[in-house]
């Protein structure tokens, strides 16, 4: 019978992602059949799995930690946030539904059955689960019908272990806090925690290590430093995004406007990585940079409320001289969807039923429609003749004279378009960087060298570099107790 171990976080963003694919891929080093799971998962971030249906990007990687297929059913609750109150819910793979957050809370309960099915097919035939909290089990005021932390865990019998970041402060209080206010049934499933994104000399934790172990009687399983190697692999949650640096300057300027409901923005990680572009991510009331070569307009969970926050930034103007400068733009999906004359939804499939002007540098247009493409595929770049990998999750139909010169093929049917210049391109496929060929072909054709590295060995090796560092940094007898 397969043995779980949950990771639970004392807040977001703490890290659990990242030690989690480390732990995966430090069990599968070891010869174990480990799998992932997240029972509820709240991320525009999102793949296919080699089963068909969509998950958390996290979840999908992990799976690549663990070296396993993916499957709908480690991430088998995605929310997808349309709005600021409202979100598409993901069940096992397939659009459920939509709910705002109060009505969701109702729904919970009725979600744990399928959540607690899926974890008992991913531990079918495995040695090891490790499972993935989300946000904090402190959130007292949700626990009523809680399926993603101790509601979870208390219902499938999970031991859990709490992370907690010391690199944003205050973390033992965080972590005592945390004990103080859970109930005592929830604090019983708590073994033990790990301190995360250390920083310096461990050492000079020795006397918080003793502190939280005089409030709690918790001990620590390791002090984690700040991994480096998980720069290398694709962020999850769009949060990050707050905090990236605008780039550093090289032969290339890329920039990159964050929309409110952005998607899949990991498809950029690939450009990031290479020395000669500087990417540059352009926040809400910034201007994008006059002297970019490359616009790249990202996916959308909300193509039509993303287009009034391009032209409420000032973006709509900024890419439009862009254009007529002679300068390149990209869509990707969503963006693809903006470049457009017109994107209707007549069934207020994001919202309200309406019909709205794009940006007007593609000449095609999008009508939004209820059945939702999601597939893995093989593509071929029609631009550079290269062979490409990607997938695609979209909703709506895009036509008109530029579909005619189409960006790819996927599995041999044309999509995408490209204006008469070939400055502007847009497609559905997500992934096209990721492709060392195209990469190197797009960067040539700003006159610089790029595309040399493999991005996908890349990631690989960042996720042993992890599980090396976990090895050494982690206590000894709870790496025995789940890894033998």
């Amino acid at each position: 019978m397969a043995k779980a171990v949950m990771l639970q976080g004392t807040g977001s963003d703490v890290g659990k992602t990242v030690l989690v694919a480390g732990l995966c891929r430090l069990a599968a080093n070891q010869g174990l059949k480990v799998r992932p799971f997240k029972p509820q998962n709240m991320s525009n971030n999102a793949a296919v799995a080699d089963d068909g249906g969509e998950i958390g990007r996290a979840q999908w990687l992990q799976a690549l930690a663990a070296r396993v297929p993916s499957s709908v059913h480690m991430n088998p609750v995605l929310l997808k946030p349309q709005s600021e109150t409202g979100s598409q819910i993901i069940l096992q793979g397939k659009v459920f539904g939509q709910a705002k957050g109060r009505d969701y809370q109702r729904l919970k309960p009725q979600l744990l059955s399928a959540v607690l099915e899926s974890f008992e097919m991913v531990k079918e035939g495995a040695d090891l689960v490790i499972v993935e909290g989300a946000g904090s089990p402190a959130e007292i005021n949700l626990r009523a019908g809680d399926i993603a932390n101790m509601g979870f865990a208390t219902r499938a019998g999970v031991p859990v272990v709490l992370v907690g970041d010391i690199d944003r402060g205050g973390v033992i209080a965080s972590l005592v806090g945390t004990h103080t206010i859970l109930p005592q049934e929830d604090r019983r499933q708590i073994v033990g925690y790990i301190i995360n994104k250390f920083r310096g000399d461990v050492s000079l934790f020795d006397d918080g290590i003793a502190a939280i172990g005089r409030f709690t009687a918790w001990p620590c399983f390791g002090v984690i430093p700040w991994l480096k190697a998980a720069g290398r692999l694709p962020a999850e949650d769009s949060v990050v995004l707050e905090r990236l640096a605008t780039g550093r300057e090289a032969a290339l300027k890329v920039a990159v406007p964050v929309l409110s409901r952005i998607a899949n923005f990991d498809d950029f990680d690939p450009l990031a990585g290479e020395p000669d572009v500087e990417l540059v991510f352009v926040r809400a009331g910034e201007r994008l940079p006059a002297d970019a070569g490359l616009v790249i307009l990202p996916g959308s969970k909300s193509t039509i409320g993303d287009l009034e926050t391009l032209r409420a930034n000032g973006w709509d103007a900024d890419i439009a001289g862009h254009a007529r400068r002679g300068g390149r733009v990209i869509g990707i999906c969503g963006g693809y969807q903006m470049l457009g004359r017109t994107v209707a939804d007549p069934l207020g499939l994001e919202g309200e039923s309406r019909t709205v002007k794009g940006l007007g540098l593609l000449d095609v247009d999008t009508v939004m429609a209820p059945e939702k493409t999601v597939r893995n595929s093989q593509a071929h770049s029609l631009e550079f003749d290269v062979a490409l990998s990607g997938y695609e999750i979209h909703l709506g139909v895009t036509e008109g004279p530029d579909c005619q010169r189409a960006a790819v093929t996927i599995e041999s049917y044309p999509d995408g378009a490209r204006s008469p210049d070939g400055r502007v391109m847009g497609t559905y496929l997500h992934g096209l960087f990721s492709s060392d060929a195209y990469r190197r072909q797009l960067l040539e054709s700003f006159g610089i060298r790029g595309g040399g590295r493999d991005y996908r060995l890349d990631v690989d090796n960042a996720l042993d570099e992890l599980a090396q560092e976990l090895k050494s940094r982690l206590s000894v007898d709870w790496l025995r107790q789940w890894l033998g």
